[in-house]
């Protein structure tokens, strides 16, 4: 259980995010034509997993317009952007807001998955969703970056993970 905070106040994580340079767990997740996805199913390329509790915030809002431009900088980069919003909301969403390089998918059918990346919120408002978090997985399947935002209002580190995308692609290149 991690402490994190929604507005100002104590809310708590079911677990831990999973520990840099171990295996990310696989998942099953909801596509908006409401098809069904595993991490496994895209072994071989660099994974970024933007993982939030509804679209239908301000700061989540501004979060996916940040991940759609970093999508277009790393065309070979898949961003998967998780909510337990369902697949049609995400859909719409996309469309009115002209996000056209990420791939958003629920969790709506699949809980596990905020248990098993420790993300579901277990006390507050948002009890049942997940919390803000940010987990990057290289081509094998290893975690090569985590973070677990600490004010569910505030956005991520946007820096760090396009530091951590930039080193990858250079990595990728050699």
């Amino acid at each position: 259980m991690v402490e994190i905070s929604l507005l100002g106040k104590p809310v708590n994580t079911i677990g831990s995010l999973p520990q840099i340079g171990s295996f990310a767990p696989d998942f099953t997740v909801t596509k908006t034509d409401l098809s069904e996805i595993h991490l496994k199913n895209y072994l071989g390329k660099i994974i970024v997993m933007n993982i939030f509790p509804s679209l239908d915030t301000e700061t989540c809002a501004t979060a996916m317009q940040h991940y759609n431009e970093l999508a277009e900088k790393f065309p070979d980069v898949l961003i998967l952007c998780i909510s337990a919003d369902l697949p049609f909301a995400q859909k719409r969403f996309c469309i009115t807001q002209h996000l056209e390089n990420v791939q958003p998918v629920s969790v709506f059918r699949h809980p596990s998955f905020g248990k098993d990346y420790g993300v579901t919120l277990i006390d507050g408002p948002l009890t049942g969703l997940l919390s803000r978090a940010v987990i990057i997985v290289n081509e094998n399947g290893k975690i090569i970056y985590t973070q677990q935002v600490k004010e569910v209002a505030e956005g991520p580190n946007y820096e760090a993970i396009t530091n951590v995308l930039e080193k990858t692609k250079y990595a990728y290149a050699k």
